[in-house]
């Protein structure tokens, strides 16, 4: 009995320490040289950023799910101050602000995290992330060693922390995050602030390890980060970057997938034929932690967007654009290489690679493993020309700027520059949502408000005034115009100068709009400068300052400016220089409309508004406008076509949209090649268009019937030709030759068998409720062209229309596999052949049956 008891006990503890190891195995995350280490496992790991604010609660279990499809295995997000922490000690986690259902909606598609608390984030976001009241923290610097600002963004980190271990969310707890972040890209500010910076530094990752997540912290673009916190590398390309420590893995936080937009500005693209050679030449030289910025960069919602003059579109020409919607062929060409390169997996985190000279711009990355796994990348870093090159006695062609991926060190299963996916093309179409009774009221820019006035003598900053509660901020002065002044007798009018910090000003003499002078995000200090009709006697001067975003980037955010600062001088009057800016200045803060609450459902009732046919005669500026619409059927997202509108803002039922400007962008949009380094300026789009015409409408946003839709427009338009559009595939085209590289030819090994390698296809697919119409192009043989513009080449099989008709017409999807024997025969012997296709989507139509 007693032995029994001993015995029962000692199996009882033994199972419990068993059950706490293999509890301990299954939950662990550590890193060494080669790679994240997961619960034992090495893993080389694909992640994307999905910021959680720039999308609705709604869109995300699609957006997840889509970037698991797609090959990834992390998820990336900062974690933003200023939203969930809007004034001291009062925090917001509801809705787009959901931090923890956002985390475990990732955990539930059965994906990884990582959590980029920052708390500084950057991102093209308002201040950098930071609340706009840290600046009013007595004694503050920020980012630096300053006891106030360490005392605030510990206690943010700390509370974050806190929120998500309450959760279990670590993967030490059994959660999905596997990695988070202190700090972000302080490298160069570290540098500008000398010891000051190199204490900070240390001390936030100190106070970072303290927390105790059980997970290992990174530091992105920080050069000195100290043990055990990991650098990282942000870029374009990163493949020249090496951890400061050998016994750190290599880790790309920020694979730069596109790039942002501001007003005025162009649409830039990145090619993915580059992104996808940036991402294999960072493996092949032993990097193992690849994170796309952005794999869906959404909406820069209500103010949210920093900068200044970044775009209320983030879209950042990422894999799913801002809608949510694949963007093809960037997804589903990254998709193959995350494929093909975890087909490597083994061999690339067992060893190094031994690298061998193919040519002058050719070279070969082997990797083998112990049980004999053996994967290569075979590279051509010339951006003209193609090389065929030998590797293994066998002989390997590379397009110019390029690799191939081998992982049995024979097989090519991809190359970067080969795209074989489909590319879609995207466009807005009506909907039947018609606008409803277009009404609106001009804002009262002629009476003052005294509860909510300021006046002080000379100019104040925009920001100290408004504490970023508004866009908007009124510097009102007047001034006395003597009868004997030249100017009312013929002579020619005075000029007003206003110089302004930023961003934008509209000047208003006697409540009239005299003009309005805007700032860029390169140079937001600008000068307005022109002539004004002032009367004899008393005139008042009213400049209304708008703010468009405050900037994310940099140190010292305490002493930023904005808002006009002056001089403002009046030039021109028979006295010479009148200089207003040490004068007795009235400040307002907002507009009337923002105070009476005019965006909601409950506030639009406290004007009197005018009937839109009678308001469009003469467009004014400063003007509200409303008007209802039902929300138009199918689950297509939606937009708002803002042309005939300039500049202000849109609500929808209360919800604010972003800000909206018609600005037209200015660039050099003359072609792009992918091959060659990748900066901004070279890949632009929609120079002469407005920079951005669609604005996000979330379907989650609208009721069936009766939304209230609400814009403030600051220079006047017409608003009866806004109209609501749906994004859509309009047509879907692929371009793939008869030996693209396949998937399914990896472990082929014929040794002088006839067993034939797959052939390649080509796979088209239209949207959900659509079908291929039609077949608007199609050749085998040598087309020539890009998708909505190819041409027959010299050669040309005649079957190519009655094939792709037969087998796609009527689908949703379908394939065509391309060989000579399905298009009849041979249209030209020893000649590369391929096969160009341009299909038409169309609504799949519904049969209605007679009763």
């Amino acid at each position: 009995m007693e032995v029994n008891s001993v015995s029962k006990l000692f199996f009882l503890f033994f199972g419990l320490v068993w059950f706490m190891g293999f509890q301990l195995i299954q939950c662990s995350v550590t890193y060494d040289r080669k790679a994240i280490i997961i619960n034992g496992q090495r893993r080389i790991l694909f992640s994307g950023s999905i910021h959680y604010p720039r999308s609705t609660p709604e869109m995300w279990e699609d957006l997840i799910q889509k970037a698991k499809d797609g090959g990834l295995d992390v998820i990336e997000t900062y974690v933003f101050w200023n939203v969930h922490e809007p004034s001291p000690g009062n925090y917001n986690f509801e809705g787009r602000y959901d931090l923890v259902r956002f985390i475990k909606t990732i955990q539930k598609a059965g994906l990884y995290a990582h959590l980029r608390i920052g708390p500084y984030v950057c991102a093209e976001w308002n201040f950098g992330g930071f609340p706009v009241w840290l600046k009013y923290v007595p004694g503050i610097s920020f980012r630096t060693d300053n006891e106030p600002f360490k005392r605030a963004m510990q206690g943010f980190t700390e509370k974050i922390v806190g929120l998500m271990k309450n959760e279990n969310l670590f993967e030490s707890q059994g959660g999905p995050i596997i990695l988070s972040q202190i700090e972000n890209e302080y490298g160069v500010q570290s540098k500008l602030f000398g010891a000051a910076g190199y204490n900070y530094m240390t001390w936030a990752a100190k106070m970072a390890i303290e927390t105790g997540t059980g997970v290992p912290w990174v530091m992105c673009k920080e050069e000195d980060a100290p043990d055990p916190v990991i650098n990282t590398c942000n870029g374009f390309y990163c493949d020249a970057f090496s951890p400061n420590k050998p016994y750190k893995p290599t880790i790309w936080t920020e694979a730069w997938s596109g790039w942002f937009t501001e007003f005025g500005g162009p649409i830039h693209q990145r090619p993915v034929q580059d992104l996808a050679f940036a991402v294999g030449r960072f493996i092949q030289k032993g990097g193992s932690f690849v994170n796309y910025y952005m794999y869906h960069g959404g909406t820069n919602f209500g103010r949210t967007a920093g900068g200044p003059f970044i775009t209320t579109s983030y879209d950042y020409d990422a894999p799913l654009d801002e809608y949510g919607l694949i963007r093809q062929p960037k997804y589903g060409h990254l998709k193959e290489l995350h494929r093909a390169i975890k087909m490597s997996e083994r061999a690339l985190v067992s060893s190094d690679p031994i690298v061998t000279s193919l040519g002058n711009f050719q070279q070969a990355h082997v990797y083998s493993s112990e049980s004999g796994d053996c994967a290569a990348f075979l590279s051509n870093y010339d951006t003209k020309s193609a090389a065929r090159v030998l590797f293994n006695n066998m002989h390997y062609n590379l397009p110019p700027w390029s690799i191939s991926i081998l992982p049995d060190c024979r097989n090519v299963v991809f190359n970067t520059a080969k795209v074989g996916v489909q590319t879609s093309q995207m466009e807005m179409l009506p909907t039947n949502a018609e606008m409803l009774s277009w009404e609106s009221y001009d804002e009262d820019i002629t009476s003052l408000d005294d509860s909510s006035t300021v006046t002080a003598p000379g100019l104040l900053e925009q920001i100290n005034v408004t504490r970023d509660t508004s866009d908007y901020l009124w510097y009102i002065t007047s001034v006395e115009i003597g009868q004997s002044e030249s100017f009312l007798r013929g002579g020619e009018l005075p000029t007003l100068i206003v110089q302004s910090t930023g961003h934008a000003v509209h000047v208003f003499i006697n409540g009239q709009l005299s003009g309005s002078a805007f700032g860029t995000r390169e140079n937001r200090r600008f000068t307005y400068t022109g002539k004004v009709n002032l009367q004899s006697g008393r005139n008042r001067i009213a400049l209304l300052s708008v703010a468009v975003g405050l900037p994310n980037v940099g140190g010292h955010f305490e002493s930023w400016n904005t808002g006009i600062l002056g001089p403002v001088a009046l030039h021109g009057l028979d006295q010479g220089k009148w200089d207003l800016s040490w004068q007795k200045w009235t400040y307002q803060v907002g507009l009337k409309g923002e105070t009476m609450n005019l965006v909601s459902p409950n506030g639009i009732s406290s004007v009197e508004w005018v009937q839109g046919s009678l308001a469009a005669q003469k467009p004014q500026p400063l003007t509200w406008h409303k008007a209802f619409f039902n929300a138009p059927e199918g689950d297509e997202p939606l937009a708002l076509d803002m042309d005939g509108m300039g500049k202000g803002q849109i609500w929808i039922n209360g919800q604010s949209i972003g800000r909206y400007w018609t600005a037209y962008a200015s660039g050099n949009c003359n072609g792009c090649s992918y091959s060659g380094t990748f900066r901004p300026p070279k890949c632009q789009l929609g120079c002469g268009q407005p920079t951005q015409q669609w604005y996000h409408v979330p379907r989650s946003w609208l009721k069936p019937t009766q939304n209230l839709l609400v814009l403030f427009e600051e220079l006047g338009g017409d608003p009866s030709r806004i109209s609501l559009v749906k994004r859509s595939v309009s047509s879907v085209c692929a371009d793939v030759s008869e030996y693209h590289p396949t998937i399914k030819n990896w472990h082929i090994e014929s040794y002088g068998k006839s067993e034939e390698l797959h052939r390649p296809k080509v796979h088209l697919r239209c949207s959900q409720g659509q079908t291929i119409s039609s077949i608007k192009f199609a050749s085998f043989g040598t087309p020539l062209g890009t998708c909505g513009s190819y041409q027959q080449g010299t050669c040309h099989a005649a079957t190519s229309y009655n094939i792709l008709e037969k087998k796609c017409i009527g689908k949703q999807r379908c394939a065509v596999t391309i060989s000579n024997t399905n298009f009849g025969q041979d249209p030209c012997p020893n000649v590369l052949k391929k096969l160009s296709v341009e299909a038409v989507c169309a609504p799949t139509a519904t049969t209605n049956w007679g009763g």
